[in-house]
């Protein structure tokens, strides 16, 4: 499996959000750059941190057009809670088949503790305002997310 490629259109989807509302990505074409990104479990360590910080910087997003879509294979219900408990104010939505990760490219084999099984693979795409693929992260660290996020938004590259 691989990532879309970087100048295609970035795959359409329509997933349900943390209110059980569908969300289709091709109707923010021509509004708004997005940052779509992958998380394996909501409400875990790695997964709050990432989530709070871009929770943290909504009005520097906001300010270059950029709306964020977190997806992860959870149910609408933890994604509420989720939402609520840590006060998130982007989109999360639900892919419990995992056919947006798989279309996506990050649903693969992980290890963990010496475990090996299927999982989401965290990575971050980035996606203009005419919709097409313009950089993919897929060596995220949580801690930081936030700040390269932001620095590859303000890049000229990615205009």
């Amino acid at each position: 499996m691989s990532f879309p490629k970087v100048g295609n259109l970035a795959p359409d989807f329509t997933l349900d959000d943390q209110h059980g509302n569908p969300v289709q990505l091709k109707t923010l074409r021509g509004t708004s750059n997005v940052l779509l990104y992958f998380y394996p479990k909501a409400m875990t360590p790695g997964c709050t941190v990432q989530a709070c910080g871009l929770r943290d910087v909504q009005a520097e997003l906001a300010a270059l057009d950029t709306v964020v879509l977190a997806v992860s294979p959870d149910p609408v219900k933890s994604l509420k809670k989720f939402a609520e408990r840590d006060g998130l104010n982007f989109t999360l939505l639900s892919d419990p088949e995992h056919t947006v990760a798989e279309k996506y490219g990050v649903w693969g084999l992980k290890k963990f503790m010496g475990r090996e099984f299927m999982g989401i693979l965290r990575t971050s795409f980035l996606i203009n305002k005419e919709g097409r693929l313009v950089h993919v992260m897929d060596k995220v660290q949580t801690k930081t997310h936030h700040d390269d996020v932001l620095a590859l938004l303000k890049s000229p590259a990615s205009a």
